[in-house]
């Protein structure tokens, strides 16, 4: 019984610790919006029609980087660290 416990509490710790570091990565992702998704995309990334700037709520990294090296819209982002990446879209995938 001792073990099955002891095997849980593991287990919680590392879910813990896990949804711990998303939410750093979608901190990190939010000050990534906010200072160059933010101005096209709109505060909350349902995007801009009369820009002609589409929604980017819920995208993944790999959306994102497929549209940031597609496009050259985005040249300001182009030279985002894949580790950025992931956490825009950390952030990105906590917006409804």
């Amino acid at each position: 019984m001792k073990k099955v416990l002891f095997g849980v509490a593991v287990v919680a710790m590392l879910w813990l610790a896990a949804s711990v570091s998303r939410a750093q990565d979608s901190a990190k992702g939010e000050k990534t919006f906010k200072a160059k998704c933010a101005g096209c995309h709109g505060a909350d990334a349902a995007g801009k029609p009369a820009a002609k700037s589409p929604s980017i709520k819920g995208k993944s990294a790999e959306e994102i980087t497929k549209a940031v090296s597609a496009s050259p819209k985005h040249a300001s982002v182009k030279n985002l660290a894949p580790a950025d990446v992931k956490d825009l879209a950390a952030y990105l995938a906590t917006l409804k």
